[in-house]
């Protein structure tokens, strides 16, 4: 395992250096728009004035809740810049999930997209952070929202604060199995760890471009689509939303994309759709990357005949580790495989006690190198049962085979992972729990032909009461993103359980499995 070597100390100085290496090079393109190194380091620098000069200090954390966007990109490297820590927030989130974040990150500033201006009122997030800036045509009019554009109106120009690698960058939320969501907090060297590595992997340079259609809080498209472009100097085509599809083909051809970032379920759609003749003659696509769940076999070998000049790729990581540990090499892919552990990580087999496993016994996934997180914000505990001895505990099951390529076979305990998002069953159910009259509930994830797997809820009410779906449903809806409301709901007279009163999940899969 040989040791990664890093060019910067931060987020600000890659920029810089890049800036001052190539500055006429297009950094970032949105639709018409383009914008060179040099200028995106100019409107950081301007935006970094104005946080400082708002009192924003090196250390406090800054959120973001955007779309994907310049502006979003432009936000990173100027929070950077200041020495604060950077806080993406899935923007599918309710108000209460919104609250919760920002007030477990103590975040003192947010930035924000005006289409998520309600969440972000009935969050109160005006309350909980000194400042709001908004990106997008806004109607709002009260001091404490200032538009993008106000805030890089400014000329002030002040030296940045000097983070060494090891200084904290990042908070990525991501929801344990046990309820409320955990912020693991990543280094500069932790999410550096991933550009160096698959740099070499993958062979990039300053030649490629990088599609971002993925949304820019995902660890993954933070790293990988974000952070590793401007690593290499290479250039970013940022698309806005997924829909319609064939925007992302009608930019692919015309910005010359190289590398496509993709989940399974893009994949399934790019290997059923009618593509134009000339799509497939004058594409540029080299690469494609699959993350977050598993591709079946058969997207696999469809995409490999479909697009004979590209190689497609699939990987698998999570927040915790910055978030990618191996991916399939360029030259030699195995379907069904994850891959080899990435150049400068480690990947180990264990059982209960962590002891290492023969190859092809199906253990305990564990992780070491410079991509394992710094730990869990404001969780000890947690962060000392999920390190051990710099080790990273996936929590995710599987085997190695005899060439060290990995296998997943479960992922942790009853994670789903629907369209490739991960929906922790626990969540919902402490939710349905609080609906009158429930007395336990359990979820688990059915696979699906559509979106990977859909969450299901087996529900064991109080005393054989009565209760309304469709007002429990409406009462979710309020609650959780729509992503995790249940599409099934079953009431059951008693849902299985063992000794100690624990639901059995793995009883109930058996029994839909039957059925």
């Amino acid at each position: 395992m040989g040791m990664l070597k890093y060019r910067y100390n931060n987020f600000y100085e890659m920029l810089y250096e890049n800036a001052k290496k190539s500055g006429s090079k297009t950094a970032l393109f949105q639709g018409d728009d383009k914008v060179s190194y040099k200028q995106l380091l100019s409107m950081c620098d301007r935006l970094a004035g104005y946080l400082h000069e708002e009192g924003i200090k090196s250390g406090e954390r800054v959120a973001i809740f955007m779309r994907n966007s310049i502006e979003f990109v432009v936000s990173v490297f100027a929070i950077s810049k200041i020495g604060a820590v950077v806080v993406p927030i899935n923007t599918f989130l309710k108000s209460d999930e919104l609250a919760y974040i920002l007030k477990d990150s103590q975040a003192v500033a947010l930035f924000a997209s005006s289409n998520f201006e309600k969440v972000v009122h009935d969050a109160g997030a005006d309350k909980l952070c000194k400042k709001i800036i908004w990106e997008g045509g806004l109607r709002l009019s009260s001091d404490i929202h200032i538009p993008f554009d106000d805030a890089m109106a400014n000329d002030i120009k002040y030296p940045p604060v000097m983070r060494k690698l090891d200084d904290m960058a990042v908070i990525f939320y991501t929801s344990g199995t046990t309820g409320r969501p955990k912020g693991a907090m990543l280094s500069f060297k932790n999410i550096f760890s991933n550009a160096a590595s698959a740099e070499i992997l993958f062979g990039l340079s300053a030649k490629d471009r990088d599609i971002v259609f993925l949304p820019m809080f995902h660890s993954f498209t933070f790293s990988i689509g974000v952070i590793l472009p401007i690593y290499v100097g290479a250039s970013i085509v940022i698309i806005q939303s997924v829909r319609p599809f064939s925007n992302i083909f009608k930019q692919v051809l015309l910005k010359r994309v190289t590398i496509f970032m993709g989940i399974p379920d893009v994949y399934n759609a790019l290997v059923k759709a009618k593509l134009p003749w000339y799509f497939m003659w004058f594409n540029n696509i080299r690469l494609f990357v699959s993350g977050a769940s598993a591709l079946r076999p058969a997207t696999l070998e469809a995409m490999k005949s479909r697009f004979k000049r590209a190689k497609m790729l699939e990987g698998y990581g999570l927040s915790e580790s910055s978030p990618a540990v191996c991916i399939n090499p360029l030259d030699r892919q195995k379907a069904g495989s994850v891959g080899p552990a990435m150049p400068g990580f480690e990947i180990k087999i264990v059982d209960d006690e962590l002891n290492e496993l023969p190859r092809g016994e199906i253990g305990d996934i564990i992780v070491h190198g410079d991509n394992v997180m710094i730990g869990y914000l404001n969780r000890p505990e947690a962060t000392e049962e999920t390190i051990i001895n710099g080790w990273l505990l996936t929590g995710d099951m599987g085997y190695m085979d005899e060439d060290g390529y990995l296998y997943i076979v479960d992922r942790k305990k009853d994670l789903i992972i629907s369209k490739g998002i991960n929906i922790y069953p626990r969540e919902i159910e402490e939710t349905i729990e609080s609906f009158e009259g429930v007395a336990m509930s359990a979820v688990i994830g059915i696979p699906d032909e559509n979106s990977g797997e859909i969450p299901v809820a087996y529900i064991e009410t109080e005393d054989g009461k009565e209760i309304d779906i469709k007002e429990l449903k409406r009462y979710l809806k309020a609650k959780l993103a729509n992503y995790k409301i249940p599409k099934h709901i079953h009431i059951i007279d008693e849902l299985p359980k063992n000794a100690t009163g624990k639901v059995l999940k793995r009883v109930l899969k058996e029994r839909l499995a039957q059925k």
